[in-house]
């Protein structure tokens, strides 16, 4: 046997036990018992436990050694050679990181879920705030055992976005605020309010999980390797490219929730079914930093996917020319005499809202860029965790000039605080660049993509996709995968032109 099938064999069982925290995770979100919180989170301590142990092991040690070595003489872009490097990054990391430190962070996440479900159900920010202060704490000891060079808020950045960092990110912010800000105020001023009244009609929820998943389906959504539930947050979570699982929530008098909730997680989710079989099980299919099983090269690249199927498709007046005929047909009397451009304007309706998972695309950054700042503060420890609410509430009039009326709708309605996902909101806006930086490019190299949309064919923009983003899993860096499928860098141009030439269009602005 080599030195790198032995290294490849013991990396398998590492993506094995990571898969099986994601069980463990899907069924806390979706299936346990409240009653199950605390002895769940023990488990996932233990787990994360061994997973740490694994690869910090003098025997990694040793396959690696014996490994890099074998590998050596390969092409940089090899697999084999990528792979190894992965591990070795990990175990590094895993190194100066305290194994308590890995437990209690593990622990809880599962007994901080659950606290802030019961905090937001109940508009007490004060019961999960203990929890929150905690969570916050950990990862400044988690920041300051992984390094940093300017702020703990990169070592946060680079478990999800491998690259970016927090003076890039403010310069991309900058740049984003210096052009959708002015379209917001446009639009706003333009006065023209589309008709909404009829989303708010009454949507039977089993219906419109029918509907949504005969889009995702004929997305590219396999049914055979995936499944769709509900929970409280959507989310989408594989255990491998076949069995994929994700999720949605629904709201009988709100029709766009559960509809683009959908569109958004089976962009996810096709992104993991379509990863080459041959990377199962492998380095290239798990996060090791991150102790996450997901395919994607990072948080970003699969929010790309997530926003290009959602809002680039999904909210297109070429998509519902095509789907609402059939979104008629199982809401007839909710949709009678609505037309396609009716129907367009109400889905892509503009307007400073409370919730970021139901903003627009235009002020959806801002709703980002908020929580950065907050991240950022509580990070380095100009801001503090009682004061969170009072901040929150400040930062939302300065960005979209609304204040929420409660705590539920405001500093409490996202789930990531509660699970450690510190870092991971800012890819959110890098999906939204790149989602368009890689649609651009599909256009100018598929010949009639628009007529293939038109008619409903989705499978030449898929297969594109797979050639240049999903098969290869988490092979290369972003910015890599970037320049091999478009020909350069992460660049906001192409999401900023697509912004401007939309929303000037569907509110028939000048300029």
């Amino acid at each position: 046997m080599s030195a790198y099938t032995e290294f490849s064999n013991y990396i398998a069982e590492v993506n094995d036990l990571l898969n099986t925290i994601s069980i463990l995770n899907w069924d806390a979100r979706t299936q346990m018992p409240v009653g199950g919180t605390e002895t769940r989170g023990k488990q996932l301590a233990t787990l994360s436990a061994i997973v740490q142990e694994r690869l910090t092991s003098e025997r990694l040690q040793d396959l690696l050694d014996k490994a890099e070595g074998e590998v050596a003489n390969l092409p940089p872009d090899a697999t084999e050679r990528r792979s190894v490097a992965a591990v070795r990054e990990a175990s590094d990391l895993f190194r100066r990181t305290p194994p308590e430190l890995t437990r209690e962070l593990a622990h809880l996440r599962s007994v901080a879920g659950k606290t802030w479900a019961e905090a937001k159900a109940s508009n007490n920010f004060a019961h999960f705030a203990p929890d929150l202060e905690r969570m916050f704490a950990l990862n400044r000891e988690f920041a300051r055992a992984i390094g940093y060079t300017e702020h703990p808020y990169d070592a946060m950045l680079s478990l999800y976005e491998p690259g970016m960092t927090t003076a890039r990110l403010q310069t991309l912010f900058a740049g984003l605020r210096a052009r959708v800000v002015p379209l917001l105020r446009q639009i706003v001023d333009s006065g023209h309010k589309p008709r909404t009244d009829f989303l708010e009609l009454h949507y039977p929820p089993e219906q419109q999980k029918q509907f949504a998943l005969e889009v995702a389906q004929s997305f590219g959504f396999d049914l055979s390797r995936g499944r769709l539930d509900e929970s409280l947050h959507p989310f989408e979570i594989s255990f491998t490219r076949n069995d994929v699982r994700m999720t949605t929530r629904y709201n009988p008098h709100f029709l766009p929730t559960a509809l683009f909730g959908v569109l958004h997680e089976a962009g996810h989710a096709i992104y993991e079914q379509n990863i080459a079989p041959e990377l199962t099980r492998s380095a290239l299919t798990s996060d090791l930093k991150g102790l996450y099983a997901v395919g994607g090269v990072s948080f970003g690249a699969h929010e790309s996917q997530s926003r290009l199927w959602e809002n680039i498709v999904g909210r297109s007046r070429t998509f519902w020319q095509h789907w609402l005929p059939r979104l008629r047909a199982y809401f007839p009397e909710q949709l009678a005499g609505i037309d396609t451009e009716t129907f367009n304007r109400a889905v892509n309706t503009v307007e400073p809202s409370l919730i970021r998972v139901e903003a627009d695309e235009v002020t959806y950054n801002l709703h980002i860029m908020l929580r950065v700042e907050v991240e950022m503060g509580l990070m380095d420890g100009s801001m503090a965790v009682r004061d969170l609410p009072e901040i929150w509430n400040q930062k939302m009039q300065d960005y979209l000039g609304i204040t929420p009326p409660d705590d539920t709708q405001g500093v409490l309605q996202d789930i990531h605080w509660s699970h450690s996902n510190i870092g991971s909101f800012p890819c959110y806006t890098v999906g939204n660049i790149m989602a368009s930086q890689l649609y651009e490019a599909a256009e100018q190299q598929i010949e009639g993509l628009e007529n293939s949309l038109a008619e409903g064919n989705y499978a030449p923009l898929r297969e594109w996709l797979t050639r240049h983003v999903y098969r290869f899993g988490r092979t290369f860096s972003p910015d890599e995968l970037l320049a091999k499928a478009t020909g350069r860098a992460l660049d906001a141009e192409p999401y900023l032109n697509y912004l401007e030439s939309k929303f000037r269009e569907l509110y028939v602005l000048r300029g």
